[in-house]
């Protein structure tokens, strides 16, 4: 990818995991370009690009690479695991090379290409503390209490996760936002429904702060795992069945580890009439 100038515009990458679809634009080498207001209008399904995140890729005095997340209400999100994944595939291509390290708001990260070509990404120990999720006040972080018994856990971002008979049947597109909102999250937070399918798999479905129903989520598939594992539901390894195909968990001593399915779809420029309507 080029530096943007108002010949040439901005360029990016499309890119998804499971369905979680990423904007991906490079500012390594220069400075920033990305503002809330440009995330937006980047997000538009309609009058933009659209995505679930906005991933900047960034330098990083010792690492590889950073990553900055943008929702696509112009907030930023602390961690994607999905888009780390799919920049990690990337990035790993293009050097020829099998493992990276990378910095995100959550702190420093590792990648690596295991031998049967997935991409799985170390997205570091879940916090558990109220304080670190954030919860709003000292709460049983296993039993919150709210409606459904839902377990809260931290992953770079707060989640708060349900455990149901049936995660189908959930009215996400309602729930989801009341749960977002909740006093007892001050930061927002991302909200999943799961229901049991066996010892080692989950079917998921997932609403995410700042966006919305999505096809998968990356640091919610980890948070699922973590809280069924504490919960005694399941082992520390878990598959969880997302409406956009399928991600794996190993909850490890070194931190919760997460893979699955990566593609990069198009590269696109954003013109610079664009850029100059936003700005």
């Amino acid at each position: 990818m080029k530096d943007t100038n108002s010949q040439t515009g901005l360029p990016f990458m499309k890119m998804h995991g499971a369905g979680n679809d990423f904007v991906v634009i490079d500012s390594r080498g220069r400075a920033t370009v990305m503002t809330a207001g440009l995330a937006r209008a980047v997000g538009d399904r309609n009058r933009g690009v659209g995505f679930d995140q906005l991933v900047e890729i960034t330098d990083a005095p010792g690492a590889d690479f950073g990553l900055v997340f943008w929702n696509s209400d112009g907030s930023q999100a602390g961690a994607c695991g999905n888009a780390t994944r799919c920049v990690s595939d990337h990035v790993m291509r293009g050097r020829g090379i099998d493992r990276v390290t990378l910095t995100t708001a959550r702190g420093a990260l590792r990648a690596e290409r295991a031998a049967d070509g997935r991409v799985w990404v170390n997205m570091g120990q879940p916090q558990l503390d109220w304080q670190a999720i954030p919860l709003a006040q000292k709460v049983d972080h296993l039993h919150l209490p709210l409606a459904g018994d839902p377990v809260a856990v931290g992953m770079g971002n707060p989640h708060c996760v349900h455990f149901v008979p049936d995660a189908e049947a959930v009215d996400l597109a309602a729930l989801g936002p009341k749960i977002e909102h909740d006093p007892l999250f001050p930061q927002r937070t991302n909200v999943e429904f799961a229901t049991l399918l066996s010892p080692c798999r989950m079917r998921m479905r997932v609403w995410e702060r700042g966006t919305g129903i999505t096809l998968a989520c990356g640091s919610g598939a980890c948070a699922t795992a973590v809280a069924a594992h504490l919960r005694g539901i399941s082992g520390p390894r878990l598959v969880l069945e997302v409406d956009g195909g399928t991600l794996e968990v190993d909850w490890r001593d070194d931190g919760v580890w997460l893979t699955g399915p990566v593609a990069r779809v198009f590269d696109g420029v954003l013109l610079p009439e664009f850029l100059a309507a936003v700005a």
